[in-house]
């Protein structure tokens, strides 16, 4: 296939509610053969796909810079993510410890004082997955991006809704994905793409849709989220909403770290233009520390072009409402494409979160100043659910142990003298965290785990060995790991 600027008009106009129709009833009709793809074959799938995007990138890099402003680098490197995520996910289809598999054999002396059965447990796929697209991850979070590749890994067809903010890249993308999945011979209508905001809701309130992910703003997500649940049969909606990701900084870490901490700081906000989920929203340091200083003094961060229209319109908005509330002053920056510093006090959060924890998609950050460690430690028992949650300290004392656990019961990552950009993916990654970060906070959306949203336990009793899924069998054909009676098999 050849990728050229003709790619638009009907491949991005909106699906037609018939359109959206079939989409999800060919992902319903793939399911249950997907789901019975051998393991092998189904990580083939993976690494086709992500080979075949590769084998594209001169021609999807230009593409998406067009649409996205994003520069040349930016997109490479998440290209390169985005391929590396999904062979990474095909690694974990062939281990096969995903499935979970636990089996407890027939006991007539189980201690309970009934025998026990012969019990066999394993995950399997939910079914039709529909995976919104964010606009800021044109790849990654994206057509063939984490959240596909999960609901693919776990045995899922998925249907995905394209992002408004580069349809022409997604039904590039889209393209290729399903080549590289008929050149495999997998199932038709594994995987499908639909674009407009009413053939999303019309494909999330389809009877045969099993599940939803998600990645985008607060209002659009719990919009949406209410959907989910409202359905005659409510069904599983994983959806990433908003983060603030507060740092907090130890009155020693900011005058041992001061230039470190200031230049850090100018480089999470403006990178990417600030449009990262994860870029830092609030940074509490101590009144008059030395740090304030380094940031006053420091040469404005550049921050590139917002990716459209509409976020530039939004992050205006934002910062408006902030800068708004009287105890709100300018620290530093907001020139022309410059990141934007605004400063308070703890006492004005705390009086008045609502107003001042505000999420500001875009190059802009609050920092609020604290009196000591008591307001410091007040101002962390304050937060609602977060991505991230960082503390910059220099030794293990009751301030920074206090701000740890405080941390680790409102965010899914605590970070250590460090920043929350930079998301790696990896098997112990975890990007999730209580409401409003998150819808479901006992998953992620990034690193392996990843695939569990869309499985399902199931045990198996008493079943004849030639009647049971292959990976519960006593000759057990898969390579999978199998814990048996407790113990992992040798």
């Amino acid at each position: 296939m050849t990728i050229d600027e003709t790619t638009t008009v009907e491949s991005v106009a909106d699906t037609t509610p018939a359109g959206v129709d079939s989409a999800v009833d060919a992902a319903a009709s793939a399911a249950g053969p997907w789901a019975a793809v051998e393991l092998a074959e189904r990580a083939r799938v993976l690494d086709t796909i992500a080979d075949r995007l590769d084998a594209h990138a001169a021609e999807l890099i230009p593409l998406a810079i067009r649409e996205t402003r994003l520069p040349e680098p930016r997109l490479a490197g998440e290209l390169k993510r985005t391929t590396f995520q999904l062979r990474l996910f095909a690694q974990l289809v062939r281990d096969g410890g995903f499935l979970d598999v636990r089996i407890d054999t027939a006991d007539a002396q189980w201690p309970m004082g009934v025998p026990r059965p012969d019990l066999r447990r394993m995950n399997i796929p939910l079914g039709p997955v529909l995976n919104f697209a964010a606009s800021n991850f044109p790849f990654a979070f994206s057509v063939a991006g984490g959240d596909t590749a999960s609901a693919l890994a776990a045995g899922c067809p998925v249907v995905v809704k394209a992002s408004p903010g580069h349809p022409e890249l997604s039904g590039a993308v889209g393209a290729l994905v399903a080549e590289a999945i008929s050149e495999c011979g997998a199932p038709g209508g594994t995987f499908g793409l639909i674009f407009g905001r009413d053939a999303g809701v019309r494909a999330l309130l389809h009877p045969r849709t099993a599940a939803v992910a998600f990645t985008g703003s607060t209002a659009g997500g719990r919009a949406l989220y209410d959907l989910a649940c409202g359905r005659p049969v409510p069904i599983p909606f994983y959806g990433e909403l908003g983060s603030i990701n507060p740092v907090f900084v130890t009155p020693e870490a900011a005058r041992s770290q001061a230039a470190e901490i200031a230049s850090g700081l100018l480089t999470a906000v403006s990178s990417s233009a600030g449009q990262l989920c994860t870029k830092p929203g609030l940074v509490a340091v101590p009144e008059e520390a030395p740090v304030l200083a380094e940031l006053i003094a420091a040469a404005p961060a550049p921050t590139g072009e917002l990716l459209n229209d509409q976020i530039a319109a939004g992050f205006e908005k934002a910062v408006e409402q902030v800068r708004a509330h009287s105890a709100v002053g300018v620290l530093a920056g907001g020139g022309p494409g410059a990141a934007l510093l605004l400063t308070t006090t703890a006492r004005a959060v705390l009086a008045d979160r609502e107003s001042l924890m505000r999420e500001m998609f875009g190059p802009a950050t609050l920092v609020v100043t604290y009196r000591d460690t008591a307001e410091l430690h007040e101002l962390a028992r304050s937060l609602h659910g977060e991505l991230t949650v960082s503390v910059f300290g220099d030794r293990a004392d009751d301030t920074t142990r206090a701000l740890l656990a405080a941390a680790a019961t409102v965010a899914g990552r605590v970070l250590w003298n460090s920043w929350p950009t930079g998301l790696s993916v990896t098997y112990a990654q975890q990007h999730g965290g209580p409401y409003p970060a998150t819808t479901a906070p006992s998953t992620t959306s990034v690193g392996t785990a990843a695939v569990t949203r869309f499985l399902r336990p199931v045990v198996f009793q008493s079943v004849p060995d030639d009647l049971l899924p292959p990976a519960l069998r006593e000759a057990n054909p898969l390579t999978v790991p199998r814990s048996v009676n407790g113990a992992p098999a040798q």
